[in-house]
């Protein structure tokens, strides 16, 4: 099997990228990444040296050059990580979300039609179902209504519900997953576990959103690629949540970094909080763990590991 990875230099799409070389000698996977100030240069560097493995630098709103590698390589599946995802950054520009994520995921559809790809998976957040009560005892699932709280999580309801569209217009085979926080390494040091790192070993202060109690599940990049995985094998062409039941605060996660890391007197700044700042995300992932599906980490281990691995760049 051929399987297109648009964001193959990303975070999550480097992750998925190997592990389908890991596990899939016979399978090949087309990267295709345009190289934003977010890609790894490491990941996609290890990535390359792979057999089975071909890289294209390329922008997916590029419709000509999508569709030159689409009638050059023929994918049999379509794995769509490619995304502008900083929420900080939409609050400042969304224009460059809307064009990557909407527009960018339209270009990858119609190639995807135009071609004839047996599958297209949608990457896509569990921000796109808006956020809950600190002290709510539920959690969002597949059927609940769409409410994004920021430009970028609202570009990727848009994009989602274009993949919808797709579904019923043109007759695609299309999947979409949601997932919640990913962590492992990779990470651009914009985002909070490998930025709390970087500031703590510059000797500065950690910065923490308003009372720092915003919640978020956190899933291990690995058990999010084996989802992803099963989803495209042996799930329909529907919706899927991905969660790893593993919720925390925004502050005690701050504060198990500074543990782990060896800064556990390291200085905390609570910062004035993030326009729109949504309170507590969690999904329901029932619909997935009947596929035989559930996160395998351990997270004090995995998060150990991750951190060990920031401190050492």
């Amino acid at each position: 099997m051929k399987i297109v990875v648009t964001g193959c230099a990303g975070f999550i799409g480097s992750h998925f990228a190997h592990y389908l070389l890991d596990n899939y000698p016979t399978d090949s996977v087309v990267g295709i990444d345009c190289i934003t100030y977010a890609a790894s240069e490491e990941a996609l560097s290890a990535l390359c040296q792979r057999d089975n493995f071909i890289f294209y630098k390329e922008d997916i709103c590029n419709a000509e050059a999508i569709g030159s590698i689409f009638s050059a390589e023929r994918p049999d599946v379509v794995v769509n990580f490619a995304a502008e995802s900083h929420v900080d950054r939409s609050i400042s520009d969304s224009s460059p979300f809307l064009r990557t994520n909407v527009i960018g995921t339209q270009v990858l559809l119609d190639a995807s039609v135009r071609y004839n790809v047996s599958r297209f998976h949608q990457i896509s957040t569990d921000e796109v179902y808006g956020d809950l009560p600190l002290d709510a005892d539920i959690r969002f699932d597949e059927g609940s209504p769409l409410n994004p709280g920021s430009p970028y999580s609202a570009s990727k309801a848009a994009a989602d519900l274009l993949v919808l569209s797709y579904v019923r217009t043109y007759g695609l085979s299309a999947s979409i997953s949601r997932s919640a926080n990913n962590y492992g390494i990779y990470q651009h040091t914009e985002k909070l576990i490998p930025m709390t790192v970087a500031k703590l070993r510059l000797g500065e202060p950690v910065p923490v959103y308003g009372d720092g109690q915003n919640m978020r599940d956190w899933l291990f990049v690995g058990d999010h690629c084996s989802a992803i995985d099963r989803i495209i094998r042996k799930g329909k062409c529907e919706i899927y949540n991905i969660g790893a039941d593993n919720e925390w605060a925004n502050i005690d996660l701050v504060k198990k970094i500074m543990s782990l890391s060896g800064y556990p007197d390291g200085e905390i700044a609570f910062v004035e909080d993030r326009k729109g700042h949504d309170r507590r995300y969690s999904v329901n992932c029932d619909k997935l763990r009947a596929l035989g599906w559930y996160p395998r980490s351990v997270f004090d281990r995995e998060l150990k590991t991750t951190v060990e691995w920031y401190k050492s760049k």
